[in-house]
């Protein structure tokens, strides 16, 4: 007889349901999770239950052996999964098939440097025992192991429990053609070394002439001219003839400070001056700023319906006119319409109607005379409060959840731009908010505003509503008419993101953004 305190154990004469058998199987993966284990390798469940964690969805096949965690409702050819656990399955098995003699190529080390954690097409690696083969594996993406002699210990060190190089001996072995190929990750670099003695040491252990003089000339194109004299005056003293060459395709004219931000920030800074000269001249000039703040108010709030469709629709809620037009009129109410209450449609509505009037009250304190950068971002967060309100009411969401940027990594939807580590938003913002106040073009604000907004995604969701809200301050505050994305252009969209965020190009978006702006009443 079992005991009020006792509970039937499975395999005690009882037979097991088919959810008692999966509860127990998830119990397993997820004791494994919180033991580290972000990767599952065969034999590290017991075969029962790995093969029914598959079946179910809740593993999937890397390649032969290797698992990733999934979820049973992902659609088939769902790139997400795989992105967000690309680096902890590297990492793992890297190390699981080379031991601790293994190395990032110094050019992956140098993108990981810069805080760049994008998805490469192709992983490079260095290692003794490698095959000089590639392995393939999900989404058209591969791993290129090469037999090559393992750097020294110094020249090493863990990023995420990647083995990579350190920034100096990557510096001097990487490419030549890693600056005109990532010019952006090799400035945010490069400007993280306030003095040269480690990097001098090797080009000169190594007789580096010709890299000292690549290497002067980098410093030099970002305007650390001190250092770029010192390498240069040093190699001569040495008897190396180190001639200055300028690696990159153009100046930048960017010139950091003498200190070692962020790499994250570098990389922002040096993103937006680059690409800020492509969308000057492609994008339409605006009319005068609005005079008749009122009237330009209600001609705002007539888009309210068409904008929060589309806009919702974008992210995948399903909403139509009817239920738009209900919370505009106050007809819907989270705690008191029962059928509503736990529909996310319905509190997505809601809130992005809040989100809507705490807009406009930020355009109205624009065109009173305040400064927009400012006001953006004084008032973000009380659009993201408005945005998400609605589900601490309806009690899907603690208030606490309202407070501050994100705490945990996010990733996005079939995108291979992975945003940066949550601990650096802050900074990020506040950098962002500089150089949004800083832009004298509106053009370029109202889009590098919208793009680097969301590639930072500060939120872990949301993010594309208030990065098109804030886009919108930014057009009818200079002039320019409330623009709608449509989502019927999603995949357009979407995809001139990534675009931007992947391969760096910003153009693609800039054109998508100006075509609607031309066409916008």
């Amino acid at each position: 007889m079992i005991g009020a305190a006792q509970k039937p154990m499975i395999g005690a004469g009882i037979m097991a349901t088919p959810s008692e058998k999966l509860a127990e199987s998830l119990e397993l993966l997820h004791e494994a999770q919180q033991n580290g284990q972000l990767t599952i390798r065969a034999g590290m469940l017991p075969r029962t239950h790995q093969e029914r964690l598959v079946r179910q969805g809740f593993l999937r096949e890397i390649i032969k052996g290797w698992y990733v965690p999934s979820a049973p409702d992902e659609l088939p050819g769902d790139s997400t999964p795989w992105y967000a656990s690309y680096w902890h399955f590297s990492a793992d098995y890297l190390n699981e098939r080379f031991g601790n003699e293994w190395c990032l190529s110094p050019e992956q080390s140098l993108l990981l440097h810069a805080g760049n954690w994008t998805i490469p097409q192709q992983l490079l690696v260095r290692a003794p025992r490698g095959s000089n083969k590639k392995t393939d594996l999900p989404h058209n993406t591969s791993l290129f192991d090469v037999r090559y002699a393992f750097p020294e210990q110094q020249a090493t060190e863990k990023i995420e429990n990647l083995s990579v190089y350190k920034l100096e001996p990557a510096l001097v072995a990487c490419s030549e053609k890693f600056f005109t190929q990532h010019p952006t990750d090799a400035r945010a670099v490069i400007a993280m070394i306030i003095e040269p003695s480690k990097l001098l040491s090797l080009l000169l252990e190594g007789g580096h002439s010709v890299i000292a003089g690549r290497l002067a000339g980098a410093f030099r194109n970002i305007g650390k001219d001190t250092i770029a004299d010192t390498i240069i005056q040093t190699m001569k003293a040495a008897e190396y003839n180190a001639r200055e060459t300028d690696p990159f395709d153009a100046p930048l004219p960017l010139t950091f400070q003498n200190r070692a931000p962020s790499p994250y920030v570098n990389r922002l800074r040096v993103a937006w001056q680059t690409m800020r000269e492509a969308i000057i001249g492609h994008f339409p000039k605006p009319a005068n700023p609005p005079t008749d703040i009122k009237k330009h108010l209600e001609k705002i709030e007539a888009n309210y319906v068409t904008d929060a469709y589309h806009s919702l629709s974008i992210e995948g809620y399903r909403v139509s006119r009817e239920l738009i037009e209900r919370v505009r009129s106050g007809s819907w109410r989270p705690e008191n319409n029962i059928t509503d209450r736990n529909h996310k449609d319905a509190l997505a509505a809601r809130g992005y109607w809040q989100a809507f009037q705490a807009v406009k009250q930020s355009i109205r304190h624009t065109l009173e005379g305040n400064d927009v950068a400012k006001t953006i971002a004084q008032d973000h967060v009380a659009w993201y409060r408005e945005l998400f309100g609605p589900c601490v009411t309806a009690g899907l969401l603690k208030p606490a959840d309202l407070a501050g940027y994100r705490h945990n990594p996010v990733y996005i939807r079939q995108s291979m731009h992975v945003p940066a580590n949550w601990e650096t938003v802050p900074e990020l913002l506040q950098a962002f908010f500089e150089l949004l106040g800083e832009e004298p073009d509106p053009g370029v604000r109202v889009v590098l505003g919208h793009f680097f907004f969301v590639n930072i995604h500060p939120y872990m969701d949301g993010n594309g509503r208030m990065g098109r809200f804030l886009m919108n301050v930014l057009l009818t505050t200079s002039g320019f008419p409330w623009t709608v994305i449509p989502v019927e252009q999603r995949d357009i969209y979407m995809g001139s993101l990534e675009q931007a965020s992947v391969g760096q190009d910003i153009q693609p978006f800039c054109g998508f953004i100006a075509d609607l702006v031309k066409k916008a009443k």
